[in-house]
């Protein structure tokens, strides 16, 4: 897996999530049962992964819709 960024926003990454699915990539949320238990104050980012030979793909498709963070 290869992790794309870390985030605490959860409007964002569901729709960064909803970007690389539409995109035919398999997305992975990291750490959300973490972010769970300190009650979504935002202490703990959650990361967005994609596995290995999706990462350059989901870069691009990223970087496309104005997302990527270099």
């Amino acid at each position: 897996m290869r992790v794309l960024l870390a985030e605490s926003d959860p409007v964002r990454l569901g729709f960064l999530q909803a970007l690389l699915r539409d995109g035919g990539l398999r997305p992975l949320l990291l750490d959300s049962h973490v972010s769970a238990v300190e009650g979504r104050i935002g202490a703990f980012p959650q990361r967005l992964a994609v596995p290995e030979e999706q990462a350059r793909a989901a870069e691009a498709l990223l970087r496309e819709a104005g997302e990527w963070r270099d």
